[in-house]
């Protein structure tokens, strides 16, 4: 009989399963987390004087035609309502620039073919990037 007390290994603990739940955690709270901006500080910009600026293009162009087919750019009606008026006015404030978005919208009683004028003259000046708006129709009708 082998009476000698054996070497006992010291206790150890296995913090393999610990990590793997404090990954699953982290992953969880990363992709259910949502980031909102915070924009609640108050900044008064400096002003610039006319020299120093710089003429950008517009974020977006805003076209409004009413039931006459009068055309109105950013809410400023044209002086002529005719397409080379639009086509110059359109040319003026996108600067060359034709990837601004133009946000078209137009009376129920808007004659179609002015729809059609926006359509070709921002066709011309390549500009592709045309919305319309529209009101959602009641659910009854």
């Amino acid at each position: 009989m082998n009476l000698r007390p054996r070497r006992a290994e010291p206790p150890r603990i296995d913090l393999t399963p610990l990590i793997d739940v404090v990954f699953l955690m982290l992953i969880f709270f990363m992709v259910s987390t949502t980031f909102d901006k915070q924009t609640q500080l108050k900044v008064d910009l400096p002003e610039a004087s006319p020299s120093e600026q710089e003429e950008l293009s517009p974020k977006r162009i805003d076209i409004t035609i009413d039931a006459n087919g009068h055309f109105y750019v950013n809410e400023r009606e044209l002086v002529q309502h005719d397409a080379a008026t639009l086509r110059r006015t359109l040319a003026k404030i996108s600067n060359g620039v034709v990837d601004v978005p133009i946000v078209v919208s137009g009376d129920r009683n808007a004659p179609l073919q002015s729809m059609m004028t926006v359509l070709d003259i921002a066709a011309q000046l390549g500009m592709n990037r045309l919305s319309f708006i529209a009101r959602q129709a009641d659910a009854d009708n």
